[in-house]
């Protein structure tokens, strides 16, 4: 509750700064996660070997590790938000009544924003500063397995808004690790505007059950991509491996392939084989079997699984 308490104190100034004291933070907040990203690699690392441990998927464990490279894309997620439009203020629509009355629609922020999280540690930085080029304070709630992780990234993230204007409240980070911190988040109505979760089917279910806070959900992560008669083929076969084989761990790596029947028996074949020599299992349905006879046979539950 303390958490929430500060982030909404913080929340009253943040929507009151300029645009260049949010860009500066930002940009301080990008040159923090670069100073301290040989701890955040030691840190993660406590993660990796814990997750290990505790025999977790490949695909999580894909999820929750950190490398230079990945910790470069944060600080260049940090640095590339200053280049966006400042949303606060921004007129959507005017109109003027008969009476000479004049009535603007204008983007505000939200408040307080809370989000849960699993696995992917990044998201604490990529939230962080989203929230606060919007000029909206955070409640960062992340999962169990990326603990270290998520510590020393705000530990980061704070130490940069030492130098600006920003109120340090302005990121607040759930340490618990108790399934009972995210039942006390969900009901601070009174402190957080808004909850937005990022993670499996039944994790979304039961918040959207107990909280008394609006939430923000997504549906699964189901996705499918359409190859029409009239498209590229060279290009669709590179969206579709890209798409599945550049990181398979992730909620947006495509599960489903549609393809037009008037395509089917050009590109199949080719995205088949490519997709194979990835070591990626390919179903299909009767349709695809006649064509591409070496792949599975599909069944109701592969359309509805996501991988």
């Amino acid at each position: 509750k303390n958490i929430a308490v500060k982030a909404k104190k913080a929340s009253g100034i943040l929507q009151n700064v300029s645009t260049s004291q949010k860009n500066d933070a930002l940009l301080e907040m990008a040159k923090a996660v670069k100073q301290n990203a040989n701890k955040i690699i030691k840190e993660n690392k406590k993660d990796i070997k814990y997750a290990q441990k505790k025999n977790l998927s490949k695909a999580l464990i894909d999820r929750l590790k950190l490398d230079e490279k990945r910790i470069q894309s944060m600080i260049n997620g940090l640095n590339e938000l200053t280049n966006l439009p400042d949303p606060v203020g921004e007129i959507v629509k005017e109109l003027t009544r008969p009476n000479g009355l004049v009535i603007k629609k204008v983007r505000v922020p939200l408040g307080v924003i809370g989000i849960i999280y699993e696995s992917r540690p990044n998201v604490t930085s990529d939230a962080t500063g989203l929230c606060l080029k919007s000029g909206n304070s955070v409640v960062l709630k992340g999962g169990s397995e990326a603990i270290f992780s998520n510590r020393a990234i705000v530990s980061s993230l704070k130490q940069g808004l030492k130098n600006t204007k920003i109120p340090e409240g302005t990121i607040g980070f759930i340490g618990s690790v108790e399934r009972k911190a995210v039942r006390e988040m969900v009901k601070l109505d009174k402190f957080i505007d808004v909850v937005i979760p990022r993670g499996g089917e039944k994790m979304i279910s039961e918040i959207r059950r107990l909280a008394t806070v609006p939430v923000i959900a997504h549906g699964k992560g189901l996705c499918h991509i359409y190859v029409d008669k009239n498209a590229d083929l060279n290009m669709s076969l590179n969206i579709v491996y890209n798409a599945k084989v550049q990181r398979p761990g992730v909620c947006n790596a495509v599960e489903t392939v549609l393809v037009h029947k008037d395509i089917a028996s050009l590109f199949l074949p080719g995205m088949v084989e490519s997709l194979k020599k990835a070591n990626v299992i390919i179903k299909g349905d009767d349709k695809v079997k006649k064509i591409t006879p070496d792949v599975t046979k599909a069944t109701n539950k592969d359309w509805e699984t996501e991988y």
